[in-house]
């Protein structure tokens, strides 16, 4: 038997009346997808495309116009299928004078923990988000990264199945998207299920099983995000001590073999690597 999504969305509309004429704004337009059960799912597509609207109707914020969603195969407006879900929005505005372990306290109450399970938990999830040392300060010492990861450990702190994480990685620097990539794998081999909605395509690439790209409210294309880049793919050569001579006596080779050449490039390697690996060896040093 075919496993059920963990969401499936069938021709989901949303519209907004504005103004007292009551213009009518279509932030999501027929949208149908499926999530698959313990995989990263990535949300893409430019401001908007109908993202944060989509997000809001899975987790009931928001009534759809039209259509239907479904959490493991229920009604997403239960409070069965909410139990399941958790939720860290693009700007998390916390209590800034609670404390990290406060804040994760606070969160795991409202979702029904309480004392041993609850303190089991607070602890479980600040080891997994790296805070253990921050965990009795205030939130006003917080640098935006660990504001994001006490964000991520209040959504987990139910151990729900399904995660979704709109932006986690906004403003943050190279080294806590690292972190934050890491946990959002751990979570995927943990059997949860990850929606992440990003602008940063090269996590995405990195992390995504599955991709579906939103524009003006409507889905683009959908699929396992491997083969929707084989379709585009074009072959490299790795080529190390690159040099003029090499260059040619490489496009003389491939054309003498009739291979088409489209252009030639230097891979000089990228910033983010770069900046990785010195901040990585400060952080030995130190």
């Amino acid at each position: 038997m075919a496993e059920i999504p963990a969401i499936t969305i069938e021709k989901l509309t949303k519209e907004y009346r504005l103004g007292l004429r009551g213009f009518v704004v279509r932030a999501v337009d027929d949208l149908s997808l499926s999530v698959p059960t313990n995989s990263v799912f990535g949300l893409l597509g430019p401001n908007g495309s109908g993202k944060s609207t989509t997000i809001k109707a899975i987790l009931g914020l928001i009534r759809p116009t039209r259509g239907s969603l479904q959490i493991f195969g229920s009604s997403s407006s239960s409070i069965v299928s909410r139990q399941r879900v958790g939720y860290l929005p693009e700007r998390p505005d916390f209590y800034q004078f609670l404390t990290g372990r406060e804040l994760i306290h606070f969160y795991g109450k409202l979702s029904g923990l309480a004392d041993v399970r609850l303190e089991e938990r607070t602890n479980e999830v600040l080891h997994q988000v790296n805070l253990v040392d921050a965990a009795d300060r205030s939130l006003s010492t917080y640098s935006k990264g660990m504001l994001q990861r006490i964000g991520l450990a209040q959504a987990i702190v139910h151990d729900p199945d399904l995660v979704i994480l709109d932006e986690p990685t906004a403003g943050v620097d190279p080294l806590g998207a690292e972190a934050m990539a890491d946990i959002i794998l751990a979570l995927k081999a943990a059997g949860k299920t990850v929606l992440l909605c990003s602008h940063h395509l090269s996590q995405v690439e990195q992390l995504c099983d599955s991709v579906a790209i939103l524009y003006k409210g409507r889905c683009l294309v959908q699929g396992p995000l491997e083969e929707l880049l084989e379709r585009n793919a074009a072959g490299s050569i790795r080529i190390p001590h690159w040099s003029p001579e090499v260059e040619q006596q490489a496009l003389e080779a491939l054309k003498a073999a009739g291979i088409p050449v489209e252009g030639v490039r230097m891979d000089r390697g990228s910033l983010e690597a770069l900046f990785l690996e010195h901040a990585r060896k400060g952080g030995r040093d130190r």
